[in-house]
């Protein structure tokens, strides 16, 4: 829908570092789509949005630029297709912390990108329901 605004405001990017060592240490599900993996786990909070993302890419893609790259074409798919994550978090009224992992050394093209985070993001949408 027209009236569905594609942006992704601070709030939603996830910061707490609490939040974020939980999110990695355990209690949280993962699921890979080559190159990405997607780590989710739920939160509780009045204040949180319904998701929260961030976006890890390893510093084994050498040049911060590639990996600048690379967040943004992983930002901008989710931010074109977040409404599929949100639509099952609403339904269920839960809240969840995501982390994008990059799990390859090389580039790939924003298409794949996007489609990979799409099925990600179905996939998470899918456990939650």
């Amino acid at each position: 829908t027209d009236s569905l605004k594609l942006t992704l405001p601070k709030v939603e990017r996830l910061n707490s570092r609490i939040l974020i060592e939980r999110l990695f240490t355990g209690g949280s599900k993962s699921l890979p789509a080559f190159p990405l993996r997607i780590v989710y786990m739920p939160v509780e909070g009045e204040n949180l949005p319904a998701a929260t993302i961030l976006i890890s890419v390893p510093k084994k893609i050498q040049a911060a630029v590639k990996r600048n790259r690379v967040k943004r074409q992983v930002r901008e798919a989710y931010r074109k297709n977040k409404h599929i994550l949100l639509d099952a978090l609403k339904s269920s009224g839960q809240k969840i912390a995501v982390a994008f992992i990059w799990l390859d050394n090389e580039l790939h093209e924003s298409a794949d990108v996007e489609a990979k985070v799409v099925k990600l993001l179905q996939l998470t949408a899918e456990r939650l329901a």
